[in-house]
């Protein structure tokens, strides 16, 4: 399987893929953080993957979406953004809307 294989069949067999440096316990960029706290205030389950475990991950990523940062969001096989798009839209609303519209399920538990 090629890394474009890879990273298509993660991001369309998964409702929310972070590509991030570090993991979601233990962010290590204070961008990839500043997401995974987002995602976890707004209550949606995801699934991160580290790139910096494979240079060709990293890489791969970066050459799938065509965008040049980490981290890459990810919804319903859609390309939403980075740091900064994705903290505008949590303020704006927009990603919790986003969520909505694309039938992704929030915790209700979520701590505000």
């Amino acid at each position: 399987m090629s890394i474009e294989q890879f990273i298509d069949n993660e991001v369309k067999s998964n409702d929310v893929v972070l590509f991030m440096k570090g993991t979601p316990q233990f962010p290590q960029c204070g961008f990839s953080g500043q997401v995974v706290q987002i995602l976890d205030h707004v209550g949606v389950g995801y699934k991160g993957l580290n790139v910096l475990e494979s240079a060709e991950l990293r890489n791969g990523i970066k050459e799938y979406s065509n965008w040049p940062t980490i981290p890459q969001l990810y919804v319903k096989g859609e390309f939403v953004g980075g740091c900064d798009i994705i903290r505008e839209m949590f303020q704006a609303g927009e990603l919790q809307q986003l969520f909505a519209d694309k039938g992704v399920t929030l915790n209700a538990a979520a701590s505000a």
